[in-house]
């Protein structure tokens, strides 16, 4: 049985395939789209003409190390697809994502790429999103008033800043995130909508409708490709 970095490393090998010669594509950011970043850093080494667009600072760091050529969102008119990971994902394909805390700048790169294809292990399989506490990204002033409204609203159970060392998690764009508990997520869409409502919030960590396919990396050395659309 292999080991989670194993599974991972699996699953973005395998989405290498997917980036071909002269292509501009979205790149992602967490633990599995790593394993992407080493092998496309091989390819390109070896002759592979490509351009990413980075969904964090973070890819951008890896993405320089590896020797990947970057891209600016603004500067590209069109894209074939975005290959990013997710914290859960349901048999419809509907992700919760912002785990690593780039939902925003995942979401604007997925939105305009022709197809979002998810590299994820098999623990990211779910029947029902809402284990996972859903990410939403919102400005630092006022933030306490939007905690409330989340809470008088009913949307979750609990609301929690996210920290980082003691301080508030900050975002590559500024930003405060509030991880919200749920038992489950019975209407997704019903819930996103109703967070993007609240003044204050930049964006949730809800991706529906937006993944093609997402591509799993199992423990026994499998690697499934699951199609959404």
């Amino acid at each position: 049985m292999l080991t989670p970095e194993e599974i991972k490393k699996n699953a973005g090998l395998y989405a290498a395939d997917l980036v071909k010669q002269g292509m501009s594509f979205g790149l992602g950011t967490g633990s599995t789209v790593y394993w992407l970043i080493q092998e496309l850093g091989k390819r390109v080494a070896e002759g592979l003409e490509i351009r990413a667009i980075p969904t964090s600072l973070q890819t951008v760091q890896l993405a320089r190390e590896a020797g990947i050529p970057l891209a600016d969102l603004n500067d590209i008119d069109s894209f074939p697809l975005a290959i990013d990971g997710a914290d859960e994902i349901d048999p419809n394909g509907q992700l919760i994502k912002g785990g690593g805390g780039a939902l925003l700048q995942e979401k604007i790169v997925a939105a305009a790429a022709d197809k979002l294809v998810i590299i994820a292990d098999e623990s990211k399989l779910v029947s029902k999103l809402g284990a996972f506490p859903l990410p939403v990204e919102v400005i630092p002033f006022g933030y306490r008033q939007v905690t409330r409204r989340i809470l008088d609203s009913g949307l979750c159970r609990e609301v929690k800043l996210r920290e980082k060392n003691g301080q508030p998690f900050i975002t590559d764009h500024h930003h405060y995130i509030l991880d919200c508990k749920f038992e489950a997520i019975e209407h997704p869409l019903f819930i996103n909508a109703a967070f993007e409502n609240i003044t204050g919030v930049v964006e949730t960590g809800l991706f529906l409708g937006m993944a093609s396919q997402a591509i799993v990396g199992y423990a026994d050395g499998r690697v499934e490709v699951i199609q959404f659309i």
